[in-house]
C-alpha cells in the first residue's frame, strides 16, 4: 500500500508508510508471478540507485533511534522510493481496495526530530508524532502517459519499551486524477476509520530499527 513511502518515508514506517521500508520488489528470476525469496530478489538498475540514494537517510534515522541520550539534531532527507505493480496490488488490497494500474515511483522531503527518536526507543511510552508530509507520486499505466498525484499524512506512531505498538497514518488531502483519486480515497477514508493499516505500520517501524538498521549499524554507531 502506498503507506511504505512513510516508512520507507519515515523509512518510518522509512512508510509509512511510504512503508514507511527499505525492502525492494521481488520478482522471479523466470519472469513468472509467483513469489520469491529474499536471496531470488533481482533489483532493477533504477531500483539499485534508489537503495543506494537512501542509504545515508537510513543511517540518520538509525543513528536517532539508538542514540543514548536525546540531544540529536532533526533528521532531514529527500526519499524515493518504488513500487512494483504486483507489490501494489497486495499492499493496496489489504483495504480490500483493487489496483488496476502499473507500478508507483514515489518522492518526499522527511522530517523529524532526533530526541523524539530517541525517546521513542528509550523511554516506557513514547509517541512519535510526525509533521504533516506531501508525497508526490507518478503511477504508470498500460499505453497511457504516467499519471502525477500527491497525497497528504501525518503518521503517529506509540512505542512501549522500544518497539512501535500501535499506529495510525493520518491520510489527508489526495490530489489525483478521478479514478486514481477515487480509489485513493476509498483506501484512506477506510484505514483514517478502522486504522486497518497499524499492524503493517508497527511491523515496518519494528523490522527497520531492528533488522534494517543492523544492516548499517557500522555507520551509523561510529558517528554517534
Amino acid at each position: 500500500m502506498i503507506l511504505r513511502p512513510v516508512f520507507a518515508l519515515l523509512m518510518v514506517a522509512s512508510s509509512a508508510a511510504m512503508s514507511l521500508s527499505q525492502a525492494s520488489a521481488a520478482e522471479p528470476k523466470d519472469g513468472s508471478a509467483a513469489a520469491t525469496t529474499e536471496a531470488e530478489v533481482v533489483l532493477t538498475p533504477e531500483e539499485k540507485a534508489e537503495k543506494k540514494a537512501r542509504r545515508a537517510c537510513k543511517v540518520a534515522l538509525c543513528k536517532g533511534l539508538h542514540a543514548k541520550d536525546a540531544n540529536a539534531g532533526t533528521v532531514a532527507c529527500h526519499v524515493v522510493k518504488s513500487w512494483r505493480q504486483e507489490q501494489m496490488v497486495k499492499l493496496v488490497g489489504k483495504l480490500k481496495v483493487k489496483w488496476p494500474y502499473e507500478g508507483v515511483h514515489c518522492a518526499t522531503d522527511v522530517s523529524v526530530k532526533g530526541s523524539d527518536l530517541a525517546k521513542a526507543m528509550s523511554e516506557p511510552k513514547a509517541e512519535l508524532v510526525l509533521d504533516k508530509h506531501t508525497v508526490t507520486c507518478s503511477v504508470a499505466r498500460k499505453e497511457q502517459d504516467a499519471t502525477e498525484f500527491k497525497f497528504e499524512l501525518s503518521p503517529k506512531i506509540k512505542f512501549e519499551n522500544g518497539k512501535a505498538a500501535s499506529a495510525h497514518a493520518n491520510w489527508g488531502k489526495i490530489e489525483a486524477p478521478t479514478l486514481i483519486k477515487s480509489a485513493l480515497w476509498t483506501a484512506t477514508a477506510a484505514d483514517n476509520t478502522v486504522n486497518i493499516l497499524s499492524s503493517t505500520i508497527v511491523e515496518e517501524v519494528n523490522e527497520f530499527a531492528s533488522k534494517k538498521c543492523d544492516e548499517v549499524k557500522d555507520e551509523w554507531a561510529s558517528k554517534r
